[in-house]
């Protein structure tokens, strides 16, 4: 069981999150709305997975990205982009495919996306990779590798080398229909591979995808029935859920300015994993984790530039006493 008022205790290990899936192009328009009626489109470096890793370097904690980008002139950018983040390359495959990109509403709320996808779900396991899994603390995926083929099996194996060596396997339960194939049942498969993961995030939203509409508390025990260790379940502006199957505690989110929500999921996984990373508690790195995301609500674009986690501590004064 994952104690809410404890710390885990990783063993030393070079790197500190491996994060897996996709690197891709998000296009996000100059103005408000939900039906991609704006003109005007800006470029951003994308893919949830490649947040988290740059978010948790900017931190102050070392992380690793595992995607695949196509060799074009948008997949260069992604792995320029990477190089100035200081992020190994040494997981980053390059292929013969069209890098990835997902159009994405400019939201208050949650962003609408239109998904165009290639490269990203071409990432093959190799000894590089493995050596990778093997030198961190954790792993971490969501729903956009595991919904296709070849970078499914990579995920299913790097999973089952993960808990044979004791990682802390966490998961984002990014349930969209529109990212799997046609007549592929996503959700029973997702529902599968929960029993392999410590740590699940599930949106409300997520949740309801997943299992129909449903009090919070129901939905939290759902994901506790089929295996999960730990459950946070976000709640946008009403903040959050969270159950170890024992123990529940809710969270206030600390959002006081929203300019634009994308990646707002991400920089909440980045702060907890820097948090658990130096030693906090889980709830003290779950609250480093809504500052990181509050933080991050007030900027366009998923990757902003983030203060160090010693200085969002003093800022939300959440020190231990």
């Amino acid at each position: 069981m994952i104690k809410l008022n404890e710390a885990i205790v990783f063993p030393n290990e070079r790197n500190d999150v491996l994060t897996v899936g996709e690197l891709l192009i998000d296009m996000i328009p100059v103005d408000y709305g939900d039906d991609f009626e704006s003109n005007t489109y800006n470029k951003y470096f994308g893919g949830s997975p490649s947040n988290i890793a740059i978010n948790v370097k900017k931190l102050g904690a070392n992380s690793l990205v595992a995607s695949a980008v196509g060799k074009d002139s948008l997949g260069k950018y992604l792995v320029n982009q990477l190089y100035k983040e200081s992020i190994d390359m040494a997981c980053v495959q390059m292929v013969d495919n069209a890098t990835s990109m997902v159009l994405v509403t400019k939201s208050k709320n949650s962003p609408v996306p239109i998904f165009y996808r290639d490269a990203d779900y071409q990432l093959a396991y190799t000894p590089e990779l493995e050596d990778a899994l093997m030198n961190s603390k954790i792993l971490h995926f969501s729903c956009w590798p595991i919904s296709r083929l070849p970078v499914r099996k990579t995920v299913e194996k790097l999973i089952d080398v993960a808990k044979k060596n004791h990682k802390l396997i966490c998961f984002d339960p990014n349930y969209h229909p529109m990212i799997w194939e046609k007549g592929e049942d996503g959700i029973a498969y997702i529902k599968s591979l929960i029993s392999n993961i410590d740590n699940v995030k599930p949106s409300e939203d997520d949740a309801e995808r997943l299992f129909g509409k449903d009090t919070h508390e129901n939905q939290i025990k759902k994901f506790i029935q089929l295996g999960a260790k730990l459950v946070i379940m976000t709640l946008g502006k009403d903040g959050a859920i969270v159950s170890n199957g024992r123990e529940t505690l809710t969270f206030d989110s600390l959002a006081t300015e929203v300019v634009d929500t994308t990646g707002a999921g991400d920089a909440f996984w980045s702060g907890f994993y820097a948090s658990i990373i130096k030693g906090d508690t889980i709830k003290k790195a779950l609250n480093l984790g809504f500052a990181v995301s509050a933080y991050k609500l007030k900027f366009t674009g998923a990757v902003v530039d983030l203060p160090r986690l010693e200085e969002l501590k003093r800022d939300c004064r959440m020190e231990e006493k």
